[in-house]
């Protein structure tokens, strides 16, 4: 055959091709057989062919075996529907409204027609086209956009540059995060990349290209090659692959848009770099016929072999990604047995002529690279549009494909017709189990061995004479539940000697006048003792019990030995059936995993990233967009398997494992030494990377050189304002020294040294406080606590001095300085042990509660606690100031090696931290309890990151986790309800700013949720979220609506978990004490959670 004849067959199959896709995509029909057969019928004419389709579904409601099983002829068509189904979504045209429906279809397939006769471009691509065109206009929107936006290039070079040798990522520059997963993923098959950068364009290049396809494909080839190069050697963290776009858009003309079909995309490519291969192999070629790598790597041959009614077929065909079902199938394996085998295959070995009919595919060649395209959608007819199916699919890390091959195809039928009849012996067993396990005939079932025991423990308990309502005293209080007082007080719980008899006495009568019991209802039984706990025989004899316990006693044996025995076949099978293929003869086809392709979101939109495995750190790697991190088999698995969430595989790439060369690395010839980096190109690819870096390196310096003089312009202002400060007259007056305060005290604290203050500021205030002490001297130290300037932590300590009054007068200020620091210290450890609600937490009003909870040293106790009794501001009679002079030199008796001042520094910024965290929290609830969710989602997911910072050191350092993330959740579901709200208004105004909620809000956010796989209400969240956006893909809206919604949705569905801007945290106004533990404690008391979760403790 000539080389013109060959072209004329390839255009003749993909045009046929074509009129394939078309009338699938009119009809809904996927039997490929079905297809062929209406085309035939028709001559070729798809007007006719739907008729033809119509009129056969109308006749024949279940399609005719023959039919069903007739196998086409044999072709070179290389995406041929492999294992097919059963018909189930032809659309039924036989309504009434039949002949306008299909003249509909006939002028729709008239113009497509007459479009492909004019332009010679295919619905096909025309559907890529549209894809193009919105990631250009993408492109050149996102030039205008400004970095606050938090998908848009940060104007640092610093953070888009390269780390060491970290593989380079792909901007996704509008909807072509499809394009990102597939090139990633050949272009770490080192194989396919030496093709694609070594690939030298044919001699007649430069002339002008003969037709559309060398038109298309040349350039395109040139291009990928400079972005495969960028990724080999270039200094950016990820490059643009716009250029290679733009020529693709340029090829096809559209101006829809929509998020295009990965599988068709990868066909497609293919296509294309086959087609380029094709032209240099024909030119290179002597006399020989002309290998295409391309074909060589991604495409195999099976043999298709066939029953008809009796009569036996073989037929020998091409194939490329392979396609696969998921829908009803557990694993990777099933897929492909159900794949393999269609029909009755008795008949397909049997020497019986049998009527039956049925087909069986078995691979002669596999190629190096095995892809297996999973089919995740499907054509809901009742809602009129495609549908995700979410099920999942388990599939392993290196695939044996011994089983499939033609050279074993007698053991494996053998092995086979074993499994069948395994699994047919499992169902029984499986059923017999089942009886044992859910016994009984009514809607409630329980195990045997539990009601046999239930039996046996009624018989056995003790029994009784009366009936169960007949002893129960009506006149008794409900529950059975009496008034009591509380047993006396200790002597160890009796008051200081200081406090008056007569106060204490009338306090404690009125303590036991209302401390009565209260019943708390899950803590405390209100069973009476003297019932029984569970009901019993009335009447039972010694003899009647033996003989009921020994029955009940060996038939639970029994039930258990039988239910044993069943679990232990029932492994035994599966255990067999698992290793039926185990053999070596039957594991000498291994494909390992190389890249996992991961769809998330709706049938009609998504996000695309891969898993690619790096043999060479045995390592796998998360490709999603421009961000390339380390991850690992268990993330790709729950990513993958779907059943999850709407993430799941859609294509599986294998290589062959006994073929190195596709992954090995390239060495020099002369030294031996692996290529790396720009080495690895070829030098015109090696000039073009050495360009862009250069580029990229004047970036970095310009972005040095600006930085450079904001910062000499930051020194000129700041000298600028000390002079002007210096000009100015100095006080000569002097500032009184102050030398009563060894060291400062924490801000918490809040015991602020007044030495800012004046002399006479300062002398004034000791003085007022010196009188109101001296007018309530003959009351107990209680009385100051109403003074409003005391903090807790002074009111404490007053306290504690109190109580030591009489101590100090017998012994002196030291032995009195002892007691009050045991006083304190034992009411902060009270403090410290109680279960307090989240509106009263005493670690809000005292640091040493703080330190108790999370178990500080004892000499960090200890030292915070001399410090408080060393505060200035004891100073204002003469008992507090020489218990603070005693407290002060105690503190300059501890060397510097009792305390670790870091350590005691580190303690005390953690509270600090924790303190700032519940300021946060506090504005957050109080924001969203006034329905200010736009200023209210800031503090709290601020708080959230802070809090769990804090509990990362101990589980009592921070508040409630869950408690915040509840919030947190719900203050973006709340957003996202609003946002949609705005954006179905159709208004321009109110839907700019719904989408400017989402972009600017709900989306940075989105990653916060998703970095922590543990929280599974918070994925559940955002897929809330997701798909209440993704339900509008079904609605019909205006043009520019749907314009906007195709903008928005890729970055909503984008699951990387990379922040890469997000606001400053905002300004926290100061609190004291008092008023933080008011406002707290008022804002807990409001909320309305259905559970009451514990604050840390």
């Amino acid at each position: 055959m000539t080389v013109e004849q060959n072209v004329l067959q390839q255009h003749s199959q993909k045009h046929q091709q074509t009129l394939l896709n078309q009338l699938r995509e009119v009809t809904g029909t996927t039997d490929v057989q079905l297809l062929q057969e209406a085309l035939q019928a028709s001559n070729g004419d798809l007007a006719e062919a739907v008729a033809f389709l119509t009129e056969k579904n109308a006749k024949v409601p279940q399609q005719d075996e023959a039919d069903y099983y007739q196998t086409a002829q044999i072709t070179n068509d290389r995406y041929i529907s492999v294992g097919s189904q059963a018909d189930t979504n032809v659309i039924d045209l036989t309504g009434e409204d039949k002949d306008d429906l299909q003249r509909a279809i006939a002028l729709s397939l008239e113009e497509s027609n007459r479009a492909f006769r004019e332009t010679g471009i295919t619905d096909e691509e025309q559907a890529i086209s549209r894809v193009l065109e919105a990631s250009i206009a993408e492109n050149k929107a996102s030039l205008k956009r400004t970095h606050t936006e938090v998908w848009s290039d940060s104007p640092n070079p610093y953070d888009r540059k390269r780390q060491d040798n970290c593989p380079v990522g792909l901007k996704n520059v509008g909807n072509t995060c499809w394009f990102s997963a597939v090139i990633q993923s050949l272009f770490n098959l080192l194989e396919f990349q030496r093709l694609v950068l070594h690939y030298s364009p044919p001699a007649r290049m430069q002339d002008l290209p003969r037709n559309q396809k060398e038109h298309r494909n040349l350039p395109f080839m040139q291009e990928l090659r400079r972005l495969f190069s960028l990724l080999v050697g270039s200094k950016r963290k990820y490059v643009d692959p716009s250029r290679a776009v733009e020529i693709l858009k340029d090829a096809f003309k559209s101006s829809e848009s929509q998020q295009q079909d990965v599988s068709e995309f990868t066909h497609k490519l293919l296509d294309w770099l086959e087609d380029a291969f094709q032209i240099k192999a024909e030119e290179d070629r002597e006399g020989e016929k002309p290998k295409n790598p391309m074909v060589e790597l991604f495409y195999g041959r099976f043999l298709a072999v066939g029953v008809l009614e009796g009569k036996k077929f073989e037929n020998t065909e091409m194939f490329g990604q392979y396609p696969l079902q998921v829908n009803g199938f557990k694993d990777l394996h099933e897929c492909l047995e159900a794949a393999m085998i269609e029909g009755e295959i008795e008949s397909l070995h049997s020497a019986e002529n049998s009527a039956k009919s049925g087909q069986e595919h078995w691979f002669t060649e596999l190629p190096p690279v095995l892809t297996f395209e999973l089919s995740r959608f499907e054509f809901n007819q009742a809602l009129g549009r495609p549908e995700k199916i979410h099920n999942k699919l388990e599939f392993p890390s290196m695939l044996y494909m011994d089983r499939y091959m033609d050279r074993n195809r007698d053991i494996t039928r053998i092995k086979r017709e074993e499994i069948r009849r395994l699994k047919e012996h499992l169902t029984v067993l499986q059923q017999r189990l089942e009886r044992y396990l859910s016994y009984g005939s009514g809607p409630k079932r329980f195990p045997l061995a539990d009601v046999l025991q239930y039996a046996m423990e009624f018989a056995s308990s003790k029994p009784v004479c009366t009936s169960p309502v007949e002893d129960i005293d009506t006149t008794a209080p409900p529950g059975g539940m009496t008034a009591q007082l509380p047993p006396p007080a200790s002597a160890g719980d009796q008051p200081d000697a200081s406090v008056s008899p007569e106060g204490s006495s009338s306090g404690l009568q009125a303590q036991q006048q209302q401390r009565v019991s209260i019943h708390k209802p899950f803590t405390q039984s209100r069973v009476p003792p003297d019932l029984p706990m569970h009901p019993a025989p009335r009447n039972i004899t010694d003899e009647e019990l033996r003989v009921l316990e020994g029955c009940l006693h060996r038939w639970r044996s029994e039930v258990e030995n039988d239910t044993r025995d069943l679990q232990a076949s029932i492994s035994r099978i599966h255990r067999t059936i698992d290793l039926m293929y185990s053999d070596k003869s039957m594991m000498q086809v291994p494909y390992r995993l190389h890249a996992v392709l991961v769809h998330e979101g709706q049938a009609n939109a998504g996000h695309y990233w891969a898993y690619i495995y790096d043999p060479h750190h045995r390592q796998w790697m998360k490709y999603n967009d421009i961000s390339v991190t380390k991850s690992s088999w268990e993330e790709l698995v729950r990513d993958s398997f779907g059943g999850y969430r709407n993430a799941s595989a859609y294509c599986l790439m294998y290589i062959d494992d006994k073929k190195p060369f596709l992954i090995e690395e390239e060495f020099d010839k002369e030294t031996g030494q692996m290529l790396s980096g720009l080495d690895k190109l070829p030098p015109d690819l090696k000039e073009y990377v050495e360009g862009d870096n250069k580029l990229f390196e004047r970036e970095m310096e310009e972005w040095d050189a600006l930085q450079a003089r904001k910062l000499q312009q930051e020194k000129l202002a700041l000298a600028a304002a000390a002079a002007s400060v210096a000009a100015q007259p100095m006080s000569t007056e002097p500032c009184p020294p102050d030398n009563t305060a060894p060291q400062h005290d924490p801000e918490y604290m809040e015991q602020q040294s007044p030495t800012g203050d004046s002399k006479h500021l300062q002398e004034d205030t000791q003085r007022a406080i010196s009188k109101a002490a001296a007018e309530l001297d003959e009351k107990s130290p209680e009385a100051l606590l109403n003074t409003a300037m005391m903090t807790p932590n002074m009111q404490g300590i007053i306290m504690a001095i109190g109580k030591s009054r009489s101590v100090y007068d017998k012994c002196g200020p030291e032995a009195a300085f002892f007691k009050a620091m045991k006083v304190e210290y034992t009411r902060l450890l009270r403090f410290a042990q109680e279960d307090t609600p989240p509106e009263r937490d005493y670690r809000l009003q005292h640091v040493i509660v703080y330190f108790i909870h999370n178990q500080a040293h004892k000499k960090i106790l200890e030292r915070t606690l001399l410090m408080q009794f060393a505060d200035r501001n004891l100073g204002f009679d003469e008992r507090c100031k020489s218990i603070m002079k005693v407290a002060r030199a105690k503190l300059e008796l501890i060397k510097p090696d009792e305390v670790n001042m870091e350590e005691y520094e580190m303690w005390h910024q953690d509270y600090r931290n924790f303190r700032e965290t519940t300021v946060f929290l506090l504005i957050g609830l109080e924001l969203f309890l006034k329905k200010s969710y736009v200023e209210a989602l800031m503090y709290l997911i601020y708080a959230y990151q802070y809090n769990k910072e804090l509990l990362m050191k101990g589980p009592y350092r921070g508040h409630d986790e869950d408690l915040i993330a509840h919030y947190r959740r719900e203050c973006l579901l709340k957003l996202n309800e609003h946002a949609a709200a705005l954006f179905e208004t159709g208004e321009e105004t109110d839907v700019n700013a719904g989408l400017s909620i989402m972009n600017e809000l709900v989306v940075a956010c989105i990653p916060l949720l998703l970095v922590d796989e543990m929280e599974e209400k918070d994925m559940v969240a955002v897929e809330d979220m997701r798909n209440r956006w993704c339900s509008y893909l079904g609605q019909e809206m205006e043009p520019n609506l749907q314009e906007k919604l195709t903008d928005f949705l890729p970055k909503l569905l984008d699951c990387s978990t990379e922040i890469k801007s997000f606001h400053e945290p905002p300004k926290l106004p100061a609190y004291s004490t008092l008023e933080l533990c008011e406002r707290y404690g008022r804002v807990m008391t409001s909320l309305t959670l259905s559970r009451t979760p514990a604050d840390g403790r």
